[in-house]
């Protein structure tokens, strides 16, 4: 009887504590490194891929007085009613030199992405 309800009561504190955990770690990625989160910036350069399904637009980001210029890399999907998704981030970077590999792959200030796949953001390095 008696170890019935520690198994209740165990299972009753379980499942709101594992709900919360899961609650709170939403709120921190979604607050810290969702990359669809990103400031917009103002518009640098773009660059088409070869095959001119892509676009890749760079912005850069003020963070205001204490941080420094922060550079953001949009893919534009070009045949899919412009569909866009942040696939570049980062920090103490004003400029933007990006070059086309191939039709999939991009480099960006040295860092090579392959537009489908990839992602590069600072926070997770």
């Amino acid at each position: 009887m008696i170890k019935r309800k520690i198994k209740i009561t165990l299972l009753v504190l379980a499942v709101p504590i594992s709900i919360i955990g899961v609650l709170v770690s939403f709120g921190v990625y979604w607050a810290f490194f969702d990359m669809n989160r990103l400031p917009k910036g103002d518009f640098l350069t773009e660059e088409f891929s070869p095959n001119g399904k892509y676009t890749l637009r760079a912005y850069i980001s003020d963070g205001g007085a204490t941080t420094s210029y922060a550079i953001r890399g949009e893919l534009v999907f070009n045949d899919e009613k412009g569909r866009k998704k942040n696939i570049y981030w980062n920090y103490r970077e004003e400029s933007a030199d990006i070059s086309w590999v191939d039709n999939d792959t991009v480099v960006i200030n040295g860092h090579v992405l392959d537009v489908l796949r990839d992602k590069f953001d600072f926070r997770h390095e």
